[in-house]
């Protein structure tokens, strides 16, 4: 490249603050979506490898000489004055050449391009050079504004595919970021099953048709009508609107092709089996996405969509195999119609940046979603099913997770069934919403049943779990409120562990918060637990809960517990004052009480209705372990139906009564006891002080006994036994006339 003096060139114009004679500066600028130079200046840099065969002015002839000179340091030490008269005489005379190259053009690109080294000898090589140079540089902004509007529709894309967080969700997102904007249709084929994490699946692989999508929807055409077109599949309705969906070049318009099934799909197979070594395989194996008019693709995608299913000529269709971590889980078929320019090279990669993020996002997708089934199962295990239905009173429960991320907690409640008709009621809170504190929360209620099937006091129910969750470790720290309820003597024995005070509704309207104990958390260690006795009246609803209903940041514990007091307070008087609010409508009124930003924790809630049992249904005796005890109860049970007006059960009564009354007098040592309950069933239970629990057997021909609890099982109701901590008691019910038999 010849090079100019810049004493005879003058000031230079800089786009952009840098240097326009840097190599590829200009395409740099463009590139990154800067202001493109300006003609005259673009001109100039592109015009300098053609300036050395051209004939030269004389005053920039006579530049190098002087701007040799001006360079020495010699010189210009010695005659600064003699180079300062011969810099100003070069840019005399570099004036006089611009002006009258000036007058023999118009315009002004060529004004500016005849005052520039190489151009002001041609009057007309300077019009002819900046003419296509600018359209040069035309075309080179319109490449790098396209690539520059590529690159932000890669990026808008890719963040809608990543805002989901299911399977839908991110199918939908790709469908929805593709559809206009980068293709016309597209159809999306995920294996069938998914693989889970490094699962490997067995049997052959199947995709399926998970969501299609396009431009427009389907418009009425000649030959498809609203019957085999629109609803018929791929059989003749198929058959029917391609001709009406090929334009007159002989080119298919996909977009008018009958839309099928009750989501409007396109007419493509629902189901592929990928035969191994067959062309979708191959494709599906080299991960890169490829075009539609591709030999590899021209047979993967028949394959793929069907035989029937019409494909796109030329550039117009790609298939983008969508890879996971370690594997292939499905495929995008992108779609163009004719009257929309072909997909070029580069969107090859735009496919295969599409497809990537989408994959990886099902990937997690999949994996969460089978974090999420866990949890949802381990949280359902580790809950009761449904609610037992003691005699005497009613229960409703409600357990709400922290969040639908965070779908495990440490928060249980249970209602456990006692001998005597009594019933134990639970509710606890393991610290945290883990899955480890989901599993701490399950070995503390199992602790807690095991216990409470002992009939231990509620103090030493929880002082054994606070001795199993030291066991468990030492951060193992839990709330737990224990209470026991007996509906005969209307009495409620509670013990608590540092669990919120439960809320008793009185019949008439009054909501109190029970004086109990607070005592410490399970885990703590050696401090000791202390119970109270308090009146449980009939038509009372006592309210257990963790303290994710009560607490949140917006207000402390005590404030969520008077608010609960008054809200069971305004919910009663709602419904008035005679009778109590029905059960399952106030465990959702008290949990409509959350506000926005109320739910910081998970929240287990449980409600007991206490409707008791009434004196003149319950008959008691004690009965001496002597011969004479099971003739005693015999009577003592003919004279209690009798006074009930159930004289038709006298037979199985007696008989049952005998059988287990004679059983207990043989292995005791105090009185035994004898209670009679008449509820919705006739209960009766029979206690002693011996340990060892009765077994059923099957008696030999020849043996004399073990057969009692034979009969008892055959016609009795039910029937069970349970250990307690002064000996055991056996019952069994039978079912009053009139009422069907529930066993």
């Amino acid at each position: 490249m010849t090079e100019y003096p810049t004493s005879q060139e003058g000031p230079q114009p800089v786009a952009s603050g840098g240097r326009t004679d840097e190599p590829g500066h200009g395409t740099e600028e463009l590139g990154h979506g800067k202001a493109p130079l300006p003609a005259a200046e673009a001109v100039r840099t592109h015009a300098q490898p053609q300036a050395a065969d051209l004939p030269r002015p004389r005053a920039t002839a006579e530049a190098p000489s002087a701007s040799d000179g001006a360079g020495e340091p010699g010189d210009s030490a010695a005659a600064p004055g003699q180079g300062g008269a011969r810099a100003r005489a070069g840019r005399d005379e570099a004036a006089a050449a611009e002006a009258g190259s000036a007058r023999t053009r118009d315009g002004e690109a060529a004004r500016e391009a005849a005052g520039r080294p190489g151009t002001s000898g041609l009057p007309g090589a300077g019009q002819a050079t900046t003419a296509a140079q600018v359209s040069g540089i035309g075309v080179d902004a319109t490449i790098a504004r396209r690539e520059g509007d590529r690159l932000r529709f890669v990026g808008a894309a890719t963040r809608r595919i990543a805002r989901g967080i299911d399977l839908d969700e991110i199918v939908l997102g790709l469908c929805r970021a593709t559809v206009p904007t980068f293709s016309d249709a597209i159809l999306v084929y995920l294996r069938d099953p998914l693989p889970v994490g490094d699962e490997r699946p067995v049997g052959p692989v199947v995709l399926r048709l998970r969501r299609t999508d396009r431009l427009r929807p389907i418009d009425e055409f000649t030959g498809a009508g609203t019957g085999a077109g629109a609803g018929a599949g791929a059989g003749s309705g198929t058959a029917a609107g391609l001709a009406g969906a090929m334009t007159p070049d002989g080119e298919l318009d996909f977009s008018q092709l009958a839309l099928v099934g009750p989501q409007g799909d396109l007419p493509a197979a629902e189901l592929c089996e990928i035969r191994p070594g067959g062309a979708l395989a191959e494709v599906l194996r080299g991960v890169r996405p490829v075009f539609g008019s591709s030999a590899a693709a021209r047979a993967a995608l028949p394959e793929l969509l069907g035989a029937d299913h019409p494909v796109p000529r030329g550039q117009r269709a790609i298939l983008a195999p969508l890879r996971g971590r370690r594997r292939v889980i499905g495929a995008a078929v992108f779609l163009r119609t004719p009257e929309r320019p072909a997909f070029e090279t580069n969107d090859l990669l735009v496919a295969a940046q599409l497809a990537t993020h989408t994959a990886l996002g099902i990937d997690k997708a999949v994996l969460y979603g089978r974090e999420a089934y866990i949890a949802d199962e381990l949280q359902r295990t580790m809950l009761p099913d449904s609610l037992p239905q003691p005699t005497g009173v009613r229960l409703a429960s409600r357990y709400l997770p922290a969040a639908e991320t965070a779908r495990v907690g440490g928060d249980w409640y249970d209602a456990i069934p006692l001998p005597g008709s009594r019933v134990a009621l639970v509710v606890g809170d393991v610290m945290g919403h883990s899955m480890t504190s989901a599993a701490i929360m399950g070995q503390l209620r199992t602790t807690a049943q095991t216990l409470a099937q002992l009939d231990l006091p509620p103090a030493e129910v929880l002082h054994h779990l606070d001795e199993q969750a030291q066991r468990l470790g030492s951060d193992r720290m839990a709330t737990c409120l224990y209470a026991v309820y007996d509906p005969v003597s209307h009495r409620i024995t509670i013990a608590n562990a540092g669990h919120p005070p439960p809320v008793l509704l009185h019949l008439g309207g009054r909501a109190e918060v029970l004086r109990v104990p607070p005592g410490a958390p399970i885990g703590v260690g050696g401090v000791d637990f202390e119970a109270v006795e308090l009146d449980a009246p009939a038509g009372a609803t006592l309210v257990l809960y963790t303290d994710g209903l009560v607490e949140s940041r917006l207000r402390d514990v005590w404030t969520g517990i008077e608010q609960l007091r008054e809200r069971l307070a305004t919910t009663a008087q709602l419904t008035g004052l005679d009778h109590p609010p029905p059960l399952e409508a106030l465990c959702d009124d008290i949990l409509d009480m959350l506000g926005p930003g109320d739910r910081d924790d998970d929240i287990a809630l449980l409600a007991a209705r206490f409707d008791g049992i009434a004196p003149s249904d319950v008959a008691y005796w004690f009965l001496d372990p002597e011969e004479t005890a099971p003739g005693r109860a015999r009577r003592f049970a003919r004279r209690a139906l009798a006074r009930w007006g159930l004289e038709e059960l006298e037979d199985s009564l007696e008989l049952l009564v005998s059988e287990v009354v004679t059983n207990a007098v043989r292995y005791a040592e105090r009185p035994v006891t004898l209670r009679l309950l008449r509820t919705d069933v006739l209960r009766c239970e029979v206690g002693d002080d011996s340990p060892q629990l009765p077994r059923q057997r099957r008696a030999r021909d020849d043996d004399e006994g073990g057969r009692g609890l034979f009969l008892v099982n055959r016609m009795a109701r039910r029937w069970g036994a349970t250990r307690l901590s002064s000996g055991k008691v056996v019952w069994f019910e039978l079912g009053l006339p009139g009422t069907a038999d529930k066993r």
